[in-house]
């Protein structure tokens, strides 16, 4: 007898890498007796993405649920009841055993949809604040798989599960060595190595501290800096600015990308001596994952201030150092650097506590749950 398991989920890396994260393990798990699909936002990217593991992809009409008042809303209304309409044939035509859903744009006609036809749907929440989505989802939810203990506060007790947020296998299988990475990057392994992640989108108030402090962090550090993909002819005229007229040397000392695929996210995060991030869950858990000591500068406008509470959260296993983007300085920046930096014994305890806070068997604890509830029906 065939299976039938669809994948939801859309928007940012943080939804859609998670989410191939847990498609891989259930692959991964079953025989040959089950057909994946994914029903997501349209994106040739993320679609491109699926159709790697044979997994058939199909559009659904996006529409934002949002916790504030905008006039964007009234344009949504109607595309939200279209994608209702959509989902509710697109179920009927499929007809899963059960929906695995990671949230963002589009996924909640999916869930609505599943729950009308009595098909088991499970969530996954990756932040310390569940999204409006998520807070919906929850009462069509069979099961929840939460990232952050602080979550649980938000969902009935006996749906949750702590899973931890998936990351990809491939992504924290066979790192290389520091030296092997800062040598493929042409760091010198001598110098300290700072990696400022802003996702695939950037993180505009980071990029303009780090563009207007360049000259004073590069007679200290090395720095690796992921601008965001519709940064980067930002980041080279500001670069050519600022570091006119300086040696060739002091220039080699500092990189930038736009995007980080795969290889290169390993490489750089095994070549890091701190990273500087964002406060999203999938970069929080990747960076526990190599057990990198961090600084997190959580954005401040996320919604229901989730990476505030995401960083704090993190924070208390002992693995990161927190500054609010309010408080960024030049000043506590680098003391908060060099504190770290000039501890090596520090260095490893927040390394240990960073693996010991990432969940490495995520993925395989939802996949199971997945492939338990398909074989119910």
């Amino acid at each position: 007898m065939i299976r039938r398991i669809v994948f939801t989920g859309g928007g940012t890396g943080g939804h859609i890498y998670p989410l191939l994260a847990v498609l891989e393990e259930v692959i991964k798990k079953s025989s040959d007796d089950i057909l994946v699909y994914y029903i997501g936002p349209k994106n040739d990217s993320v679609f491109n993405m699926v159709r790697k593991y044979h997994v058939r992809p199909y559009p659904v009409i996006s529409s934002k649920l949002r916790r504030y008042v905008s006039p964007l809303t009234i344009l949504d209304i109607p595309k939200f009841f279209f994608s209702l309409v959509q989902m509710l044939w697109r179920m009927y035509l499929l007809m899963p055993d059960v929906v695995f859903s990671k949230g963002g744009p589009g996924s909640f006609p999916v869930i609505f949809a599943a729950w009308f036809y009595m098909i088991p749907v499970i969530i996954h929440e990756s932040d310390s604040v569940p999204s409006l989505n998520a807070k919906l989802s929850k009462f069509f939810a069979k099961r929840i798989a939460i990232s952050f203990e602080h979550a649980a506060q938000y969902f009935p007790e006996k749906k949750i599960a702590l899973t931890g947020n998936p990351v990809r296998s491939s992504l924290v299988r066979d790192i290389p060595k520091k030296e092997a990475a800062r040598e493929y990057f042409g760091f010198n392994i001598n110098n300290p190595l700072l990696v400022i992640l802003g996702g695939s989108q950037g993180a505009t108030p980071i990029n303009e501290f780090i563009f207007s402090h360049l000259k004073e962090l590069l007679l200290k550090y090395q720095l690796f800096h992921q601008v965001g993909e519709v940064n980067e002819d930002e980041a080279l005229s500001a670069i050519g600015s600022v570091l006119q007229g300086e040696s060739d040397q002091t220039k080699k000392r500092y990189q930038y990308a736009g995007f980080l695929n795969e290889m290169m996210m390993k490489k750089i995060l095994a070549a890091a001596d701190i990273v500087i991030s964002r406060a999203g869950s999938s970069a929080i858990y990747e960076i526990a994952a190599f057990g990198k000591p961090s600084i997190l500068v959580p954005l401040p406008r996320s919604a229901g201030n989730h990476q505030l509470v995401n960083a704090y959260e993190y924070e208390k296993s002992g693995s990161t150092v927190v500054i609010e983007e309010t408080n960024l300085t030049l000043n506590l920046l680098t003391q908060e650097i060099d504190s770290i930096l000039e501890n090596p014994e520090r260095i490893k305890e927040m390394g240990e506590r960073g693996r010991a806070f990432f969940k490495p068997d995520a993925s395989e604890l939802i996949a199971d749950e997945i492939l338990k509830l398909s074989k119910a029906v």
